[in-house]
């Protein structure tokens, strides 16, 4: 059975009232093009988002239909409210603020879908996936 590979577009796609960054201008270590081509290749991927950590969040790079226009646009406006929103419960719950619990891995899952989100200081990556396949 082939797996399908989900195209991968290069171009940003901001969020409304973002500057227009062309992803040939962002460089994105080895090992980040590396992942991202493994993600893109794996068959129950149905797409990822590579989000910028700045407010608003934009789209540095995407793969798969379901992240194209504005229903991408949507999807990284809703990663980017449920970072922040989990991280500034973690802090609220904290004794310490110096010694604040910060998010390494989140996995949510829905009736039909997987995301998992990848924090980093610089980029947020979230992976849309079909667990039954």
């Amino acid at each position: 059975m082939a797996a399908t590979v989900p195209s991968t577009s290069t171009s940003s796609l901001p969020l409304p009232q973002a500057a227009s960054t062309s992803a040939s201008t962002i460089q994105t270590p080895p090992e980040l093009e590396q992942t991202l081509a493994l993600l893109s290749s794996h068959r129950s991927v149905l797409g990822y988002l590579l989000l910028s950590r700045g407010q608003p969040v934009s789209i540095i790079r995407h793969s798969g239909v379901v992240f194209e226009g504005e229903h991408g646009r949507k999807y990284a406006t809703a990663v980017g409210k449920m970072v922040e929103g989990v991280q500034g419960a973690l802090e609220e719950v904290s004794d310490d603020v110096n010694e604040g619990d910060e998010i390494r891995f989140m996995r949510i899952r829905t009736k039909r879908h997987e995301i998992m989100i990848s924090p980093d200081k610089r980029y947020l990556l979230a992976v849309l996936h079909d667990p039954t396949t």
